[in-house]
């Protein structure tokens, strides 16, 4: 069912497919010579508590909606079961509204500027500068950054629209200092299979650690210039 799931819905009409075959890959694995009719509610919700406990409240739900998704899909294709995670209810979750505070900010450059791994000082200081998401600025690249016109265009959202950045003129000029010395066709070039940067973790646990600064994800660097735009008085279009 999961095979059916990834090639007849998730590949061709999810942008984020690859979590949904990373996540029930990494999680679910132990179901895949199980017969589907032999998973029932209590065994999801057994699940569900076990994953909470252990990787998150955040991940168990979006796990349980990976699960109901795929025995829906199951339903939609003649299957004649039940869906185990019909009526489970998600974890109650928090909405985050952390961004970096004035007194924190001065303490984030410095950890930054001490930073020894460049390409992730640079990704973290130009997902502070654009607010563009995590994923878009790691996969960056050089034949979509317009030098003349001070942009960047993102052909893929996570909306699926195109998007141009206007970029300030501190973006500006540290991309130039990287364009010279690169020869990648990636502005933050990796040694991994996808050939960029990928998800810089241990930087920024260095630079939280040496500012003295708790509870900030990357994802509050997009969080930050939206909230310090609103204070300036920018309207809810430009943010």
């Amino acid at each position: 069912l999961f095979g059916e799931y990834m090639d007849k819905y998730s590949k061709v009409h999810k942008k984020s497919w690859k979590y949904d075959e990373r996540e029930v890959n990494k999680y679910l694995s132990h179901w895949f010579r199980r017969k589907i009719s032999s998973i029932d509610r209590a065994e999801v919700e057994r699940l569900h508590a076990k994953t909470g406990k252990e990787n998150g409240i955040y991940q168990a739900n979006r796990l349980l909606e990976r699960i109901r998704s795929i025995f829906n899909k199951g339903i939609e294709w003649g299957w004649k079961g039940v869906n185990p995670a019909t009526g489970i209810k998600k974890f109650r979750e928090q909405s985050r509204d952390r961004f970096l505070q004035p007194d924190e900010l001065p303490r984030f450059f410095e950890a930054l500027a001490n930073e020894p791994n460049e390409a992730a000082r640079d990704f973290f200081m130009i997902s502070l500068l654009t607010g563009a998401r995590k994923s878009n600025t790691l996969a960056m690249m050089w034949k979509d950054i317009s030098f003349e016109a001070a942009t960047w265009r993102i052909e893929e959202t996570k909306n699926a629209d195109p998007l141009t950045v206007h970029l300030p003129q501190q973006a500006v000029e540290l991309l130039i200092e990287r364009k010279l010395k690169s020869d990648s066709p990636y502005v933050f070039a990796g040694s991994g299979k996808s050939g960029h940067l990928a998800d810089p973790k241990k930087a920024w646990t260095r630079i939280l650690a040496e500012a003295g600064i708790e509870n900030l994800r990357i994802h509050d660097l997009r969080r930050t210039l939206g909230s310090y735009q609103a204070a300036t008085g920018a309207n809810g279009y430009i943010i």
